[in-house]
């Protein structure tokens, strides 16, 4: 039993770890993880913007060093679509899939980009929180029933990351079949969600 419980102990111990350096908290993760983690915990937001394409991010280096793509994470854009799917990730980001268009009702998701809100920018507020956000986006996926009229047409703006541990550009195969993320580079933080507004026919913020 004492043999069992030591085992189990010291498995447990190394699951940690091995998480840690996966988050880029852990004693052992390398420059290059530890930077992602920084770029996820970004609290200020970008002072300008610039309007960007699903074509534009799929345009972005792919397996490049850190020293050449972390210039390019300074850059501070801001993209429209319709959210097809919303979940929570382990460290408890609500991740967004971000459709260039809605899903034609009976048809299949769509290539994404995706837009990470972190836990620092929901903090302390309630039109911020999963619940909140789910009723603002109307997701395909990520509420208990779907949503009558379908996604909400929204915009997010943000800083661009690169999230080299799921950067595999999709295959035309894969765009026609599963529904993939165009890229590893995504928009993360997130820091001001805009709703359309049909009545006055412009966005407006969903301030937190």
């Amino acid at each position: 039993m004492r043999l069992a419980a030591a085992l189990a102990l010291l498995l447990g111990a190394a699951a940690l770890l091995a998480y840690l350096d996966f988050m880029g908290r852990g004693p052992f993760a390398g420059p290059t993880a530890r930077h992602l983690r920084a770029m996820k915990d970004r609290r200020g937001a970008p002072t300008s913007v610039e309007a960007v394409t699903m074509a534009d991010i799929a345009a972005l280096p792919h397996r490049t060093p850190l020293s050449s793509y972390a210039a390019i994470e300074g850059r501070g854009v801001m993209a429209e679509g319709y959210v097809q799917r919303m979940m929570r990730a382990l460290d408890d980001d609500v991740h967004l899939e971000l459709a260039p268009a809605p899903r034609a009702p009976g048809g299949p998701d769509t290539t994404y980009i995706s837009a990470e809100i972190t836990p620092g920018w929901r903090a302390g507020s309630k039109r911020w929180s999963y619940g909140a956000l789910e009723v603002a986006f109307r997701p395909n996926h990520g509420g208990v029933t779907a949503w009558d009229g379908g996604p909400r047409r929204m915009r997010v703006s943000g800083w661009l990351l690169y999230d080299y541990q799921y950067d595999a550009p999709p295959t035309p195969v894969q765009e026609r079949t599963v529904a993939p993320r165009i890229s590893g580079w995504e928009i993360h933080p997130v820091t001001r969600v805009e709703l359309w507004d049909e009545d006055l026919g412009r966005f407006v913020e969903l301030a937190r």
